[in-house]
């Protein structure tokens, strides 16, 4: 029954092809939208892995008035005394501008923001340096400065070979190191970071942490965070933020997730037209073989047979269509997942579940063109037509 399925295919390759092509399109776009989305989410998942799920921030949030509150000057001292707390350290932002020469105007600063830091910075976000060292104790009282990845590539500086400065708040630092990115920290990567000490020191700031950065146990997560504000601020804990940054990670994971399931309603209806197209020219074929059908009739098949082999004929038809789509999805996912330098994960039930169901949608739309061929007269179908 295969081989006599396979006549209608073999004897018209140009129809086949682009008929199978309808179908190719549908199950391509859907299995290049899931590959592409497990890729995606893949590589978000390492990067959770990479960066880990225990790092939490701590900032002032509003008071009662919906005014910005502060954080007492010893907190950071009393999340450190938490037990499950491995390293906590403190940021203070200041008003002052970043650039690159007192002859810049201050209102074409960049954007760059300017943070006055704990030495320990570095090791609690888990950073490594691009180029030169961090501050430490012994700089930490010094016109110094650290630049975040994006905060170097705004001013132009991409190495501290040569002796780069940039001017701050009206006097000039030497830049001493170079960030690389931050993926959980993107308000860090657009900062110039200078030494608490220092900031006190030239710009009469208060210890008042901006934020809070800490990492704790990883099965301590969840209550930790829960002792955070009343530890932070203990007289009014409403008033302190508490966030994970992995957690906007994963809540683009979700987002990801629910723009696949939207593509992949897009790619039914590619693969749905592409039924209906089969199912058309299955018509069109019972139609031109009307002598045929006859002929196989008269000569003893029966209803049965001649409706198999229709079935059968648009079955394959889309299978045909079924093996391009997956073989075009999967590469537009290695493709897409290699420029952008995501690791490459296509579901094997995706690439599975494309072929089935191009094989399922094939007999059923072969229903009908199947059912009209067998129950035609042999002595009608034989007869010439005008």
């Amino acid at each position: 029954m295969v081989g006599t399925g396979t006549l209608g295919l073999r004897s018209r390759w140009g129809r086949t092809v682009l008929t199978a092509l309808g179908i190719a399109i549908g199950i391509a776009s859907m299995v290049a939208v899931v590959g592409i989305s497990a890729s995606s989410k893949a590589d978000l998942i390492a990067q959770i892995d990479q960066l880990g799920t225990n790092l939490l921030v701590v900032q002032p949030g509003n008071n009662v008035l919906g005014e910005g509150a502060t954080l007492p000057p010893e907190a950071p001292a009393m999340i450190r005394r938490i037990g499950p707390v491995e390293s906590a350290t403190s940021i203070v932002k200041l008003a002052a501008t970043t650039r690159q020469s007192p002859y810049v105007p201050k209102e074409d600063a960049n954007g760059i923001d300017l943070y006055a830091i704990e030495s320990n910075l570095l090791a609690t976000l888990e950073g490594s340096m691009a180029s030169g060292r961090f501050l430490d104790q012994g700089t930490d009282d010094l016109p110094v400065v650290v630049l975040g990845a994006v905060a170097a590539e705004r001013l132009g500086i991409r190495s501290v070979d040569g002796g780069r400065r940039v001017y701050i708040a009206d006097r000039w630092f030497n830049v001493v190191g170079i960030l690389d990115s931050l993926a959980l920290n993107a308000d860090i990567d657009r900062a110039a970071l200078i030494g608490l000490d220092a900031a006190v020191t030239m710009f009469d700031v208060k210890r008042n942490a901006s934020s809070i950065y800490l990492r704790a146990q990883p099965e301590q997560i969840e209550s930790v965070r829960r002792v955070l504000a009343a530890t932070a601020n203990p007289h009014a804990p409403n008033e302190v933020s508490v966030s994970r940054p992995s957690d906007a990670l994963e809540a683009r994971a979700q987002v990801d997730q629910n723009l696949q399931n939207l593509l992949l309603g897009l790619g039914g209806v590619a693969l749905l037209v592409g039924g209906i197209g089969i199912a058309n020219v299955m018509v069109i074929s019972v139609l031109e073989r009307r002598g045929e059908i006859g002929v196989r009739r008269a000569l003893g098949a029966t209803r049965h047979h001649i409706r198999a082999q229709f079935i059968v004929e648009s079955s394959l038809l889309a299978l045909l269509g079924g093996i391009l789509g997956v073989t075009l999805g999967a590469a537009v996912t290695f493709a897409y997942a290699d420029r952008q330098g995501w690791l490459v994960e296509i579901p094997t039930i995706g690439l599975a579940g494309g072929v089935g169901a191009a094989l399922v949608l094939g007999a059923v739309a072969g229903l009908y063109p199947a059912a009209r061929a067998a129950r035609l007269d042999p002595a009608e179908a034989v007869r010439p037509t005008n």
